[in-house]
């Protein structure tokens, strides 16, 4: 006979059954209120280590209160009493009955440690996620005064627990996570960083001289192929000692198969011939934001690992990292672009080289940017 459901039926909101680390630390909780003393067998584990205000209550409760006599505590429930007064304090919703079925679900008392390694094992996934989620949110904060040196601050505390979980679970050698990394994302609105790049490949070709004092400048700092494949032609050529201009930097981008039905050539040619400002502050615009970038999509990649129940800790320290490095070449690079040059060292900026004038607003807008 068909179900006939009840008015609203479908309606009720779907219940997410518990995760298995509920029904462990139900198991660790119930060894515990049946023998105290396996307390002194478990380590690496507080209070806050749990995955809900009332086993964290509890465990508080177990693991602060003095020991019950274990023939008293065979004979009667005083001492559960007191554990449960004790946690109500912090979890009013506790009552004596889930403290027996807590005692009842404990398959063997004696696993308690293995029950606590486990507990820890699942904190530790946590903690590494909310650290991931904390550098996503500071990279993509646009309001920070510091945004570079804050989204640092949070990859070194990133890095921190990263550490704090390998001093508790040594990684493996050649154990990764088996989880995809996410792909990397463009900002959602990224016009000023075309346009600030585009500045950035005209005043080089203006000025090929100062493209040495940006060696720290890579072709992946920069958000469009095109623009890194320019880039490329920029620094081959400064470094070959060969003309450079803009009709020169066109030929060796068609050399380096960059041109295509998006990259016409006349649009490429007036980009290049309207120099602003200079090479080092577009060039250090440009690796701040890579800098960003990077940081955005490691903190998306550790996050995804934490998020996978079948990574280990053992594989999420040895992912996290291999993700955290790539925030560490890129923050090499930052700090020696952004260190104070040596006196002797500086040197005046170089006439920039006669080419078409441009008299536009938006040209007048991005010099006294650049001038700022």
């Amino acid at each position: 006979m068909p179900h006939t459901p009840e008015p609203d039926e479908d309606d009720l909101p779907m219940i997410t059954p518990p995760q298995p680390v509920f029904h462990v630390e139900q198991a660790l909780l119930g060894a515990l209120l049946l023998d105290p003393r396996l307390l002194d067998d478990v380590s690496g584990i507080t209070a806050d280590s749990f995955s809900t205000a009332a086993h964290a209550a509890l465990y508080a409760a177990i693991s602060t209160l003095p020991r019950p006599d274990p023939a008293e505590h065979a004979k009667n429930t005083k001492w559960l009493d007191h554990v449960l007064a004790t946690s109500r304090e912090q979890a009013r919703g506790l009552t004596s009955p889930y403290l027996h079925t807590l005692v009842q679900v404990c398959p063997w008392p004696s696993h308690a440690p293995a029950y606590a390694r486990m507990v820890e094992a699942e904190h530790a996934r946590r903690r590494l996620q909310t650290a991931a989620e904390h550098l996503v949110h500071t990279a993509h904060d646009d309001s920070l005064p510091l945004p570079v040196q804050t989204v640092l601050t949070k990859a070194d505390a990133l890095t921190a627990v990263v550490d704090d979980i390998a001093n508790r679970f040594p990684p493996r050698s050649g154990v990764l996570p088996r989880t995809a990394a996410p792909p990397s994302a463009l900002a959602p609105d990224h016009t000023e960083a075309v346009e600030e790049e585009q500045l950035l490949l005209a005043t080089a070709t203006a000025r090929p001289d100062d493209i040495d004092s940006v060696r720290w400048l890579i072709p992946d700092d920069l958000t469009l192929p095109l623009h890194a494949g320019l880039w490329q032609c920029l620094t081959t050529l400064a470094r070959r000692n060969e003309p450079v201009d803009p009709v020169t930097v066109l030929w060796e981008a068609q050399q380096r198969g960059l041109l295509d039905d998006a990259s016409e050539p006349g649009e490429v040619l007036r980009m290049l011939a309207e120099p602003a400002g200079s090479v080092e502050h577009w060039g250090e615009r440009a690796l701040q934001r890579s800098l960003l970038a990077t940081a955005e999509h490691t903190g998306r990649r550790i996050e995804a690992y934490a998020g996978d129940p079948v990574n280990t800790p053992f594989q999420l320290v040895v992912g996290a990292r291999r993700a955290l490095a790539d925030i560490a070449a890129v923050r090499t690079r930052w700090q020696y672009a952004t260190q104070a040059a040596p006196p002797q060292q500086r040197r005046p900026a170089p006439a920039i080289r006669a080419g078409p004038p441009t008299t536009t607003a938006a040209h007048a807008a991005r010099s006294t940017r650049a001038t700022r």
